[in-house]
């Protein structure tokens, strides 16, 4: 008996899909196949296999080392593996011992920019068949299996702003070999300002097009391509989905566009704010709905007028903002994503909602009879991980549920109501998490000192650096 059927991992649908994949292998001659799972950062890693040997592990799973998980955003690996426990208080996780990946087949995908390979999500399970509880995608999965029992589908819509430059050096030299390595020298693609403007489009439409041919043809649903307000920056959209298909959408979208962009000789970046001169930040919008799993039905929308959300949206949204800044170690992760948070710009810096209003966190779009309202939360950066932000979102907007909270009135002015200022840094984002025992209880005590340890180290690691700013300000002056 195999390991997926020893343990029942997979659902009728994906032994189906399964079946489907091993039909497409043939019919393609394909020759590899890249089995991948996102990590804590939601970085795709995984092992590429000859197509033969993939097709054969499909059941079975294939072995990789538990310290993929033990890694900050430099790849060090942060946790002391080799001691009792591996750090993470876990025989299973001593010594670099191994874990299963086990390939998801609903996500199987024939890679346009690869010739011959195909591409697998897959989920961590230990020998025993347990899930590895610090794996980010089962951990989604767990708070959506919470959602639909109470008969509830979340969808989720993706609006990202990102960077594509000219790469000009990709500084490979030995001596740029660093943990990490020295990052590449760009040029700009456009000069930027002129927003939604046709002559900035044309400036960057010949690698949008390249992206936007691939991004279609890997299945994704692509909905718009732009070009955003600052230099060299864009954003894609797409259309709202359900369930754990956006947040795989997202980890796959993030990778795919890294890998083409370089290929044609770009260097594309979800990095909030690179520090290039007259760049702007980049966020991640999420537009978020619940939906009835019996009739489809859009629960956030309002039956009345007068009111833009129902009963039960308006609780969902309260839950958002109660949980704001406790939240935000998950929606904005890395250390830079905080310079974005400024007033008097298109990014929010303190946890209020307001009527379409793009000045604050939360903004509602919709009415009474409107079956696309929603909420779009714009907190998050391009570099967070899906499972996380989404998962925070399902968790906090529940909470504000069931203890049926009031998110209090539009704000129409939202760099002047007073509301709870969002954290400052990411040390402020980890405190809020620790003070918070709410997160605690709901991802367990396990994840969340597993995840601060992670984001401590980088941030340790962050100010035992000097820099330029320090430099400027001291070495003259004492």
């Amino acid at each position: 008996m195999t390991f997926v059927a020893r343990h029942a991992l997979w659902s009728d649908e994906q032994k189906d899909a399964a079946l489907r994949v091993r039909r497409i292998v043939d019919e393609k001659n394909l020759e590899v196949i890249r089995l991948a799972f996102p990590d804590q950062h939601g970085i795709l890693r995984g092992k590429t296999i000859v197509a033969s040997e993939a097709i054969a592990s499909l059941e079975s799973g294939c072995s990789i080392t538990t310290t993929m998980l033990a890694k900050d955003t430099s790849h060090r690996t942060v946790f002391p593996v080799f001691t009792s426990g591996g750090g993470f208080g876990m025989k299973e996780m001593e010594g670099a011992a191994d874990v299963l990946m086990v390939a998801d087949p609903t996500t199987f995908r024939v890679l346009p920019w690869a010739p011959t390979t195909g591409w697998v999500l897959c989920d961590l399970y230990f020998n025993d068949g347990r899930p590895v509880p610090f794996a980010t995608r089962g951990l989604y999965r767990k708070v959506l299996d919470e959602l639909a029992s109470r008969g509830h589908d979340f969808v989720a819509g993706l609006e990202v702003e990102f960077h594509i430059f000219k790469l000009d050096d990709p500084h490979m030299r030995p001596e740029d070999a660093g943990q990490p390595g020295t990052p590449p020298s760009v040029s700009l693609l456009s000069h930027g300002y002129q927003y939604l403007t046709e002559q900035r489009f044309d400036q960057m439409e010949p690698v949008l097009e390249i992206l936007r041919r691939d991004i279609v043809a890997l299945g994704l649903p692509l909905r718009s391509v732009e070009v955003e307000f600052g230099p060299s920056q864009c954003e894609f959209t797409f259309a709202p989905k359900k369930g754990i298909e956006p947040a795989d959408n997202m980890v796959l979208f993030r990778s795919a566009v890294k890998q083409i962009a370089h290929r044609h000789g770009y260097h594309a970046t979800f990095m909030c704010r690179p520090k290039l001169p007259n760049l702007f930040a980049s966020g991640w919008h999420l537009h978020q709905s619940v939906v009835s799993r019996a009739s489809g039905e859009n629960q956030f929308m309002a039956k009345d007028g007068g009111e833009p959300l129902s009963a039960f949206a308006r609780a969902w949204l309260a839950g958002l903002l109660d949980h704001a800044r406790a939240s935000t170690v998950f929606t904005t992760p890395t250390i830079n994503g905080y310079k974005r948070y400024r007033s008097y710009s298109l990014a929010p810096d303190r946890a209020i909602w307001g009527r379409d209003n793009r000045g604050v966190m939360i903004r509602v779009l919709g009415d009474a009879g409107d079956a696309a309202t929603r909420l779009e939360n714009r907190i998050g950066e391009p570099a967070a991980n899906p499972y996380l932000y989404m998962a925070s979102q399902i968790l906090s907007g529940l909470d504000g549920v069931d203890r049926k909270l009031d998110p209090g009135p539009s704000a129409d002015t939202p760099y002047e109501t007073k509301a709870p200022l969002l954290p400052k840094s990411l040390r402020d984002a980890v405190s809020a998490l620790k003070d918070d025992p709410f997160f605690r209880e709901k991802l367990g005590p396990e994840f969340v000192d597993y995840y601060t340890h992670i984001k401590n180290a980088e941030i340790d690691r962050f100010l035992s650096e000097v820099t330029d700013w320090e430099h400027r300000e001291y070495f003259e002056v004492f």
